[in-house]
């Protein structure tokens, strides 16, 4: 199955382009999946966004599709502190100001416990999901969000909240996510608010392994009887970095489709 919400997927029904609200975001992870549905959710409230990612062909496509006039890309790894560097500094130069940053950049090349797991796999993982986001909420910081305030949101997961024996590293380093959402809040506090966000099982390929093949089953665990969207997402994320949510810092937002309320019931 094709990833539900990529450039060239069906895409909600036109509207007309909102006036630009000045704001400027910074998207890791933004070309396709999640990442490319909080990206489409800012650039249709008026902002202005930097995507980035590992492959240039699927960030131009993104970026064609998001608008040439509201958003741009930069190629590059997570993991890699150059690649960081360059992207805090294209946004300032290209846009002026960095006033949302979104950490969604994530891996997770395995897929079962960590019993037997080779530890390389394991530090892959972090330094991915968790030091990139670090280190691009660091920049943000120095380069705008310090002086002038902002807003970061890290994009966690339920895996995070409780065990999985389809995801353990994963979701360790998702818990660790989280903590550094709260870390991060009372650090950068007043100026940045830093909130999270955790999705269940979302319709991406990043996650079609938890459900291709067995989806009846996975559906039945969901009382809103479906898996998320990137468009779920997004619309929480716009929430978080949006006025509406200015007394929220610190906390994360559950997208389970009612996942959670099934907890220790057979």
């Amino acid at each position: 199955m094709t990833d539900a919400s990529g450039p060239g997927a069906p895409s909600p029904a036109p509207v007309d382009t909102p006036a630009d609200s000045g704001r400027v975001a910074l998207v890791t992870g933004g070309s396709r999946g999640i990442g490319f549905g909080i990206a489409r959710a800012l650039v249709a409230r008026g902002d202005r966004v930097c995507i980035t990612g590992r492959t240039e062909e699927s960030l131009r496509e993104a970026v064609k599709d998001l608008g040439a006039d509201r958003a741009m890309y930069v190629v590059g790894k997570a993991h890699d502190g150059d690649h960081r560097a360059e992207a805090v500094e294209r946004v300032i130069s290209e846009y002026g100001r960095l006033d949302h940053l979104v950490n969604n950049a994530g891996t997770n090349p395995v897929f079962g416990g960590l019993a037997d797991l080779d530890l390389a796999v394991v530090r892959k993982i972090y330094e991915t999901n968790v030091i990139s986001a670090l280190g691009f909420a660091q920049l943000a910081r120095t380069a705008w969000q310090g002086e002038h305030g902002g807003t970061i949101v890290n994009v966690a997961s339920v895996a995070g909240l409780n065990s999985s024996p389809f995801v353990g590293a994963y979701g360790m380093s998702k818990a660790a996510m989280i903590n550094l959402t709260q870390q991060l809040a009372h650090e950068f506090a007043p100026s940045v608010r830093v909130n999270a966000v955790a999705p269940a099982v979302v319709r991406t390929r990043f996650a079609a392994a938890l459900y291709e093949g067995r989806e009846e089953q996975v559906l039945s665990r969901y009382p809103l009887g479906r898996l998320g969207t990137p468009e779920d997402i997004g619309g929480a994320v716009a929430f978080l970095t949006s006025s509406d949510s200015a007394w929220m810092t610190g906390q994360t937002l559950l997208l389970d489709g009612g996942l959670f309320l099934n907890a220790g019931v057979s």
